[in-house]
């Protein structure tokens, strides 16, 4: 597939950036899902956003065999993210599979595991990808019988800002963000696919608001939306949310497919970070 040619937008000042958060439930086709993934950074795009990020699993979800959709990153479906940041001249954050090593479980099945990978490209950026280090083994799930851990903290440079990368189940694990912030961190993106339950979306709005606190950083977490036939697995509750380094919420979408788009801007990190030295 050739690559079409790029959509030249004028770069921010690097005071501040628009961003998105593109809120929707991927199927089991990862050719569909890269469609759908056109078409919403196409309105994010549209609408001004530089920062366009998509939900953890956009690849595919956990529904499915996680080892046959993976693809390393040289395959189809990360080239297909790589030429729908370019048409649109944007950065996109894609929570994707790749592959990773082979385990026997406990019970003595071998077994096939794949990284849960954020690819981070386009818009100017050095390519970047980010392994979700803390695995959803919790309410009678257990990511690690078919994901292996990532271990490395990442960040990435994004128009004069410095981007923390995190994913789903990390939020919970506060010394994460603290360490983003202590790399200088402005601003945290964490795609998510955040398990319905008793409880869960109470949590998820109290953990998102508190990794903004530690880390003293914007924190934009996207989860993929709320549907009523999601029976295999964690899928999504929406509720997607911009979160301010205070921890207050200065946007949130509601539990259906849609795309937040806002501003975020220095002064308001360097504000927090000077009245309220934590890092």
């Amino acid at each position: 597939m050739s690559t079409p040619p790029s959509r030249l937008v004028p770069r921010t000042s690097g005071q501040r950036l628009r961003l998105a958060g593109c809120q929707w439930t991927a199927t089991a086709e990862p050719v569909d899902n890269l469609r759908r993934i056109d078409e919403l950074t196409g309105e994010a795009a549209s609408r001004g956003a530089r920062l366009v990020v998509h939900p953890e699993a956009a690849m595919a979800p956990f529904s499915r065999r996680l080892d046959t959709a993976a693809e390393p990153l040289d395959g189809r479906f990360a080239d297909g993210v790589r030429e729908v940041a370019q048409r649109h001249g944007v950065t996109l954050v894609v929570g994707m599979f790749t592959p990773a090593d082979e385990i026997t479980t406990a019970e003595g099945k071998e077994r096939a595991r794949v990284h849960n990978t954020l690819l981070v490209t386009g818009g100017g950026v050095e390519e970047t990808t980010y392994r979700k280090i803390h695995l959803y083994d919790a309410f009678g799930s257990r990511e690690s019988d078919t994901v292996a851990p990532g271990e490395q903290v990442r960040t990435v440079d994004v128009d004069g800002w410095s981007v923390g990368l995190a994913t789903c189940y990390d939020v919970r694990f506060a010394d994460q963000f603290t360490q983003l912030g202590r790399r200088g961190a402005e601003l945290v993106v964490l795609p998510a696919s955040w398990g319905d339950g008793p409880g869960k979306a109470s949590q998820w709005d109290l953990l998102t608001r508190a990794r903004a606190h530690d880390a003293q950083a914007w924190l934009l977490a996207v989860d993929q939306a709320w549907t009523p036939d999601a029976v295999n697995g964690p899928c999504g509750i929406g509720r997607s949310v911009l979160a301010d380094p205070t921890g207050e919420v200065r946007a949130r979408l509601g539990g259906g497919e849609d795309v937040l788009v806002a501003e975020v801007d220095h002064e308001t990190v360097a504000r927090t970070r000077g009245t309220i030295p934590i890092l």
